[in-house]
């Protein structure tokens, strides 16, 4: 049945995960987010919130530093690995002396050590105050859950297989590679099976033919649609509006091209063609160039911002906005006005720069890249190059995590060099200004 394969039905979930493909664990770089420090100077951040450390805490570190003969000063990154797991991860079958003091008792007991984080995930567990929850779920991270493979799915609708392929890995595939599969597929058919697929094969490659036109033919249809950029929401809202080839509908886009490199726009403009040609009207808000050459009619509001605009300056065909004087729209069209290249650029210091080394996190290809300080730095490529992974999920997450202690996690990578240049990192995105959606500038 249908519902087998869907991840939100509980026919389909995995069972583990629930469908949700990942599960939760305690995550050793989140307890040690700082490996520089030692146990003494609160190296294991959950025991460490406070000024002053538990004497508890401090005194069950001192006991298994004293079993495996290690310095409380030391690093934690220079601790031997024997040490750093029996820790984090427990001493197993070693007897530990643990003996405490809180100046009036003294109390002395020789056990195995639980591990600091089985003891998080005990007290996680065990818990019932939302607050305790809470404060422990800041050194938790997601993982693929282990029974499904992140696939979301039963195992008996991962046995279930087309050409070789279960769902999942079918949904793995990027647009591109999954159209050319679809493609292919018929003759790996028997007569049978054909005659089930035939209508449903159609419906399946003309919506990634739709995806494909847009330029979104990178993604892979498993991707969380929360990951996505406004710009690549937008394009697959107009997919699936072409999809539904209505016609006699007034659609109504803002900045359509935002986000998109000049080589999708060619893309993105044929398929806005192809909305009109369907027999409905399309009204762009638009500062693209060739949107704007490639209308019918324009609208030139202006002619300046604020309370210097609000009139319409020009409206027509283009040639009528080109021949337009009071029309600053026109007049960069045409040449008259331009933007000059700027005569000197600042000398890169690369003696001063961060070095991230062997960003791997999604498209990324084991990259090692170089950002110079003191500069203004432009990271540009095509929709889908890697450049918000390699500079917000590896850059950035890296970086507040080390300078601000931010509990984010970075997309893998080998280091970061050239931090010791800075002190803090700021990341000035799309999100609301103030503390909710409804704050003023």
């Amino acid at each position: 049945e249908p519902r087998l394969f869907s991840f939100n039905a509980p026919q389909g979930a995995c069972p583990a995960c629930d469908g949700l493909g990942t599960q939760v664990f305690f995550d050793p770089e989140l307890v040690v987010p700082d490996d520089r420090l030692s146990l003494r100077e609160g190296v294991i951040a959950p025991w460490s919130r406070t000024q002053t450390p538990s004497p508890y805490y401090m005194q069950t570190l001192e006991a298994i530093a004293r079993h495996y003969k290690a310095n409380m000063g030391t690093a934690w990154k220079d601790l031997p690995a024997k040490v750093r797991d029996a820790v984090l991860h427990g001493t197993g079958g070693d007897a530990i002396n643990f003996v405490y003091d809180d100046g009036l008792r003294r109390y002395e007991t020789k056990k195995p050590f639980e591990g600091v984080i089985p003891n998080l995930d005990r007290r996680w567990k065990d818990t019932d105050s939302a607050w305790v929850r809470e404060e422990l779920e800041r050194y938790q991270n997601n993982a693929p859950c282990l029974a499904c493979q992140g696939y979301r799915l039963k195992p008996e609708a991962l046995s279930v297989k087309i050409a070789g392929l279960h769902v999942g890995e079918v949904c793995e595939m990027s647009i591109r590679k999954s159209d050319t599969w679809f493609a292919e597929l018929e003759p790996k058919l028997n007569a049978k099976q054909r005659e089930i697929a035939v209508r449903i094969l159609k419906e399946i490659r003309e919506r990634l033919r739709f995806l494909n036109d847009v330029g979104l033919e990178y993604l892979t249809l498993s991707r969380n649609s929360g990951t996505l950029s406004g710009g690549e929401s937008q394009r697959i809202r107009l997919a699936s509006q072409i999809g539904s080839g209505l016609t006699g509908v007034l659609y109504v886009l803002d900045e359509p091209s935002i986000g998109l490199h000049q080589r999708d726009n060619a893309r993105l403009l044929e398929t806005l063609k192809r909305l009109r040609d369907l027999g409905n009207t399309v009204i762009v808000v638009e500062h693209d160039e060739d949107a704007i050459r490639l209308a019918d009619y324009v609208v030139d509001m202006g002619p300046g911002a604020g309370v210097h605009g609000g009139t319409v300056v020009a409206e027509g065909p283009l040639d009528r906005i080109l021949q337009n004087p009071k029309s600053l729209t026109g007049q960069y069209l045409t040449g008259f006005r331009q933007v000059p290249l700027p005569n000197v650029r600042r000398k890169a210091d690369m003696k001063r720069a961060i070095r991230v080394v062997r960003a791997s996190g999604n498209n990324l290809k084991d990259v090692t890249a170089e950002f110079p300080l003191g500069t203004l730095t432009c990271i540009t490529g095509v929709s889908g190059g890697g450049k918000s992974t390699l500079v917000i999920d590896t850059l950035y997450k890296a970086t507040a995590r080390k300078l601000n202690g931010a509990r984010e996690n970075p997309a893998p990578h080998a280091k970061i060099e050239g931090l010791e240049n800075l002190d803090k990192v700021i990341d000035i995105d799309q999100s609301p200004i103030g503390r909710t959606p409804r704050s003023n500038p």
